[in-house]
């Protein structure tokens, strides 16, 4: 027979030195815990905590390390907890941060963080770092151009290099269409650009490929462009002999213009400032309160 304490009960209530109740239940409601519960009305130490007495940071105080005992093996592991299952933290605001972490956090699955996120060091992804419609990206290169979006890489060819590029920006919240353009002279652009895009903000531009070419933008809208044919076309078998490359340009129309300069530290719009306290779902990136002058237009 084993010489190991066993106590079976359906609850244990440890109160302390004092006196203390059940605070598992409302007072006088009915006893229906399950079996095994455990009530404990003061801090936990668990394992070699390492601190004086009373001197304690939490009601769980919990280490890694253990006690050496007068009986049996010393435990040797390398977490002070490990937990199968889901965690919620609910935080009370009686420390600045419902969780902090001191050092390296490695995170196996999608991370969706509802609030700013702010990184003193750098920030490299093995993909695509992007913004959800009214979000930002943001940063400084070398503290001498604060707000240039970049990326850095591990450099794909050169040992030991890295690649850096800042991304292009200007006045306006543009979209672009590019390819090539072989026997036609219409370039297809893609149905939702008619729902996206501002007909009187496309421009398009054309290189010719191999050979010089007569190369004429006739009309244009959001659904397609058209080249001149003229002198672009074999007369014996009407075959079209444009060969080019071609990007199209143009504002979106499902978001209000982008207010260039403004006076203060928040953007006017508050659907689009980082400070928003509008939940994301709320907000409206096409009010018509704040419908600034396009930046850019085409028309005649």
């Amino acid at each position: 027979m084993s010489n190991d304490p066993v106590v079976n009960h359906t609850k244990i209530i440890v109160s302390g030195k004092t006196s203390g109740g059940d605070v598992s239940r409302p007072i006088g409601s009915p006893e229906c815990s399950p079996s095994g519960t455990s009530v404990l009305n003061g801090p936990v130490v668990c394992g070699n905590v390492k601190k004086d007495c009373n001197n304690y940071e939490g009601v769980l105080n919990v280490s890694s390390d253990s006690v050496i005992q007068d009986f049996g093996p010393q435990l040797d592991v390398n977490l002070a907890a490990k937990i199968d299952g889901n965690v919620v933290i609910d935080g009370d605001n009686k420390t600045i941060q419902a969780l902090l972490v001191n050092g390296d956090v490695t995170i196996n699955g999608n991370t969706n963080q509802d609030g700013d996120i702010t990184a003193t060091g750098t920030v490299t992804a093995a993909t695509l770092i992007g913004a959800h419609t009214g979000g930002s990206i943001s940063g400084g290169v070398s503290g001498k151009s604060a707000g240039a979006k970049a990326f850095d890489i591990p450099h794909p060819s050169k040992e030991g290099h890295r690649l850096r590029h800042i991304c292009l920006e200007g006045p306006e919240t543009a979209v672009y269409y590019r390819g090539r353009l072989k026997g036609s002279n219409i370039i297809e652009l893609p149905s939702y650009w008619r729902g996206l895009v501002h007909e009187d903000s496309i421009t398009v531009q054309l290189q010719p490929i191999g050979k010089n070419q007569d190369l004429v933008i006739e009309s244009f809208n959001n659904e397609f462009i058209t080249i001149e044919i003229g002198a672009n076309q074999d007369f014996l078998t009407g075959e079209i002999l444009i060969d080019c490359f071609y990007h199209v340009y143009g504002e979106r129309k499902d978001v209000n213009p982008l207010l260039v300069e403004y006076e203060g530290d928040e953007y006017p719009d508050p659907n689009f400032d980082k400070k928003c306290k509008i939940p994301l779902e709320d907000r409206n990136f096409a009010d018509p309160k704040y419908r600034f002058p396009r930046n850019v237009t085409t028309n005649d």
